[in-house]
C-alpha cells in the first residue's frame, strides 16, 4: 500500500437507529429561535472538505422542523421513517432514501407521518446565513396555496 494514507482520522460506528457512536444528540435550535416541535440534531462531520457540515435531524411523531427560508442551500437524504415536506409552493411525500434539494430562498418544513420518527441527513455549507421566518403576509400567502394550510395545521 505504498503512498496510501491508511490512518483513519474519523470513524464513527452506527448505533441504534438514528444514533452514532461518540456523536452528541443536541437540541434542534436554541430555545426561542424559531417555532418547531420534537426535533433533535447531531453534527456528524463538521467542515467536510473544509467547507460543509453534515448533520442528522430526527423529527419525532407529531413534531416538525421550523418553517423557514435562507440564502444557503440544503441537500437532504431521508434515512428513516416517512413524512412530507413543504418545498416552495408544494407538499412532497418522503420515504427512505428520498433526496430533497432545498434551493436558496425557498420556504421549507419537514414533518413525519405515522408513529415512526422522520430521520434525515442534511448537507449544508459550514458558513451560512441565518434562517428567515415567514412574516404574517408570507404566512398568509403560503396558507392560500392548495394543500399548504392543511400541511401546516397537521
Amino acid at each position: 500500500m505504498h503512498g496510501m494514507n491508511t490512518k483513519a482520522t474519523h470513524v464513527r460506528k452506527a448505533g441504534p437507529a438514528g444514533r452514532w457512536e461518540g456523536v452528541e444528540r443536541l437540541a434542534y435550535k436554541r430555545d426561542g429561535d424559531a417555532p418547531f416541535r420534537d426535533v433533535t440534531r447531531q453534527v456528524l462531520f463538521d467542515a467536510v472538505g473544509g467547507a460543509s457540515q453534515w448533520r442528522y435531524f430526527e423529527v419525532a411523531p407529531g413534531g416538525h422542523t421550523t418553517l423557514e427560508r435562507h440564502q444557503h442551500t440544503h441537500a437532504v437524504m431521508v434515512l428513516r421513517g416517512r413524512g412530507r415536506c413543504l418545498l416552495g409552493d408544494r407538499i412532497y411525500p418522503l420515504g427512505p432514501h428520498d433526496l430533497v434539494d432545498v434551493p436558496a430562498a425557498t420556504w421549507h418544513q419537514f414533518r413525519p407521518e405515522g408513529d415512526e420518527p422522520l430521520g434525515f441527513l442534511c448537507l449544508v455549507a459550514q458558513d451560512r446565513d441565518r434562517p428567515e421566518l415567514p412574516d404574517p403576509a408570507a404566512l398568509a400567502g403560503l396558507r392560500a396555496l392548495p394543500g399548504v394550510a392543511a400541511f401546516l395545521d397537521s
